[in-house]
Parts: structure tokens; C-alpha cells; sequence
């Protein structure tokens, strides 16, 4: 059996030990206690998926004249204006047909239809590209088709208030009826406007295109639009146009300049 000499020295050293463990954990300093907060979790942010486009923007117009009497005239011009919009990327394209007879003799039978691509358009610089496809009974090309380049530079945006400068080098082939394909590159400056007045009562739209060849002076065209809007309701729009073109380069027996002034109604969410 154990002495009574040793069990007091055996408890005299439990005693000692366990006052020394206690006085060393009692120094030890007091880590602050951790707990999850939901802020923290919210610091872990998802990355956005990816988004091509975020947007759509559309009008379809429909536009002409008549005239009866010693000139009987008939002119019916359907238009579009599709625009989708997305953080990088921007794509728009205006298709138009017009169809018109005078004396009952066929004047227009004219199909277009254009593509734009711009990239960080929403920056006051921006590049671009273009590529359209038409063909006039009016001016006898049976197609005409381009594609080019360039840069975009916006000069004004206000509320009421949008003008741009775009200029592009393109690409250019006009198959005539009678006479030889005319292949060239031209410079294309392009200035386009908008601008609203009266609280949005009245709108007025332009758009110029001034396209030289760049191998040819004397190879020159022009095409002009110009339109007074005024909305009826948030959806629909009457207006009235007059549009301008001139090619230096024509069939025989063709005028180099035709002008025309029509009045007709816009349907969509485009303003």
C-alpha cells in the first residue's frame, strides 16, 4: 500500500502542477470569437453571365404619294428600322421596297436592305462595319453591292439632341443593264441627326451619305433623307419625307438626280 509520505507528495505535485496549467492558459490571450455574416457571403460576388445582346429597337414605316389628272402617279414605299443593342456589339438594318408607276407605266420597282455592325457604339468613338445589297428599276441596276470599314464619331448627344460622323472606305459593284459593271473603292462620310422639339412633339431626322470613288473624282454620289415626325401616341408616328439621291454614273437616257416627297406612318417602339 502506498505511504502516507508519498500519497502527500503525490498530491502536493498534482496541486502545484494543475495551479501552473492554470496561471499559463489564464496568459494565453482570448481569440475574438469568428461568426459568419451574411455581408461577408454577399463580398462573394457571381460573375454575370455573358449577354450578346440586351435590347431591340424597331419601326416599320409605310409612305407614298398619289397624284391624279393629266399626271396619274402612285408611289408606295414600305421601310423598316431594326436595331439590336448589346453591351459590345450593336447590329441595325433598314430594309426598303418602293414601288411606283406613273401613267400607269412602271417607274419603281427598288429593293434595298443594309447591315451595320458596330462595335462599342455607346463610346464617342466607335468602329464599324457595312455591307448592303440593292437593285433599281428606277435607275436600271439590276444589284449593287458593297462592304467596307470605318470609325464612328459621335459630335452631340443630348436628351433632344444626336449628331454623328462616320466614315468608311468601302467596296463597291453596280451591275446596269445595259451598260459595263462599274467596280471601285469609295470614301463614304456619313452625318446623321436627330433632334426633338416642343417636349417630343415634333421630331426632325437626317441622314446624308457623300460617297466619291477614290479611283475616279468624276465617279461621285449623294443620297439625302430628311423627315418630320410627329407622334401620335408612344407607339405611332405620322411623318413626312423628302429624299434626294444623285449618281454621277447612270444608264443612258437616265437622269443623274431624283427627289421625292412622301407622307406616310410609323409603327413601333423606335422614337
Amino acid at each position: 500500500m502506498i505511504s502516507l509520505k508519498v500519497f502527500t507528495r503525490l498530491l502536493l505535485f498534482f496541486f502545484v502542477y494543475g495551479a501552473f496549467s492554470s496561471f499559463a492558459l489564464a496568459q494565453q490571450p482570448t481569440l475574438p470569437t469568428v461568426i459568419p455574416s451574411p455581408a461577408a457571403d454577399s463580398l462573394k460576388l457571381t460573375p454575370k453571365p455573358f449577354v450578346l445582346f440586351d435590347s431591340l429597337n424597331y419601326r416599320f414605316i409605310g409612305d407614298g404619294n398619289f397624284t391624279r389628272g393629266n399626271i396619274n402617279r402612285t408611289l408606295a414605299v414600305a421601310r423598316a428600322e431594326i436595331i439590336v443593342n448589346g453591351p459590345v456589339i450593336s447590329v441595325s438594318t433598314n430594309p426598303r421596297f418602293a414601288y411606283g408607276k406613273q401613267n400607269h407605266v412602271l417607274a419603281e420597282r427598288d429593293a434595298y436592305i443594309d447591315l451595320f455592325i458596330d462595335v462599342y457604339k455607346q463610346k464617342r468613338v466607335y468602329a464599324f462595319s457595312l455591307a448592303t445589297l440593292e437593285n433599281s428599276n428606277l435607275r436600271g441596276i439590276t444589284l449593287r453591292q458593297l462592304a467596307g470599314v470605318g470609325l464612328g464619331l459621335r459630335l452631340l448627344r443630348k436628351e433632344h439632341h444626336t449628331l454623328s460622323f462616320t466614315n468608311a472606305v468601302i467596296h463597291e459593284s453596280t451591275n446596269f443593264r445595259s451598260r459595263s459593271t462599274v467596280t471601285t473603292q469609295r470614301n463614304s462620310a456619313r452625318l446623321k441627326g436627330s433632334h426633338t422639339f416642343l417636349e417630343n412633339k415634333i421630331r426632325f431626322n437626317h441622314i446624308t451619305f457623300v460617297q466619291p470613288s477614290l479611283a475616279d473624282i468624276s465617279n461621285f454620289r449623294w443620297n439625302t433623307v430628311v423627315s418630320v415626325e410627329l407622334p401620335l401616341t408612344k407607339w405611332v408616328t405620322l411623318r413626312t419625307a423628302f429624299e434626294n439621291t444623285y449618281e454621277s454614273i447612270v444608264e443612258p437616257n437616265r437622269k443623274k438626280n431624283d427627289s421625292r416627297l412622301t407622307v406616310g406612318i410609323a409603327f413601333g417602339n423606335r422614337p
